[in-house]
């Protein structure tokens, strides 16, 4: 088990459990973040294109508050979590994000995308309409060479991926393995959405005391709680395997 002052292994992922500033740090050269959530998380063993995708990362905080609590239970430990919120918020503090033409903007759809850039605009920033990219529905392969081919003309030195969970990892991943410069890219899902209005809003107190799962399942119950229920298979999952990847038997068909 990894116990450096700043990583944990969980499941053979190496986690960041410093502070968000330290993690703002070691992506100043850019690299590959994720922040999964438990309801993506409790399929990394039975999904291979994930699992893949979060060992491929550079940098992974620690976004699900019931993996926290239960290894608090199990290890008896305390571990500093860092949601993709938290993130996103010292994230657009830095000023290289902030500038117009820097950054791509990968967004999940139109309206969403309106609602977002709105909320970028009354922050302070600005976002070229030739910063934003409209993702496809993907399919069980995630590859697009044609944001490829956008990205290494313009060549963006930050790349926020606000799709969904699941989806945005493997992603990012693909387009790490696909560039031929290393940029920031950082996948934090619907988090844009919670300071936006595209989803609920949820404040940073509630963030902080890991209820920002309730304030969604409130907003949307037919949408989200069947969600957040099927996240309790993670607790089997991390009491079986601790720090250990998951044996590929355990993985079962599912690719």
């Amino acid at each position: 088990m990894a116990r450096s002052s700043d990583e944990r292994t969980i499941l053979g992922i190496r986690f960041y459990v410093g502070d968000v500033e330290g993690a703002i740090e070691r992506l100043k050269d850019g690299g590959l973040l994720m922040a999964p959530a438990a309801p993506a998380l409790k399929d990394m063993p039975r999904n291979q294109a994930y699992r893949e995708a979060l060992l491929n990362a550079d940098l992974i905080i620690t976004d699900s508050a019931f993996m926290v609590l239960l290894w608090k239970l199990m290890e008896r430990e305390t571990i500093r979590r860092i949601s993709g919120l938290a993130f996103l918020r010292a994230a657009l503090a830095q000023e290289e994000i902030r500038r117009p033409g820097d950054t791509l903007w990968i967004m999940a759809g139109p309206q969403s995308a309106r609602r977002n850039l709105d909320w970028l605009a009354s922050q302070g920033i600005t976002v070229p309409d030739s910063c934003v990219y409209m993702a496809p529905m993907y399919g069980d392969a995630v590859e697009d060479p044609d944001l490829v081919q956008r990205i290494e003309g313009e060549r963006f030195r930050h790349i926020v991926v606000t799709i969904g969970g699941g989806t945005q990892e493997r992603l990012g991943s693909y387009l790490k393995s696909h560039l031929s410069y290393r940029s920031g890219i950082y996948c934090i899902g619907a988090a844009i959405a919670f300071l936006s209005g595209d989803q609920v809003r949820i404040p940073a107190w509630v963030d902080r005391l890991y209820l920002g799962w309730l304030l969604r399942c409130l907003s949307s119950p037919r949408r989200y709680v069947p969600r957040y229920w099927s996240a309790w298979q993670l607790l089997p999952l991390l009491w079986r395997f601790r720090s250990q990847l998951p044996a590929p038997q355990y993985a079962g068909k599912r690719q």
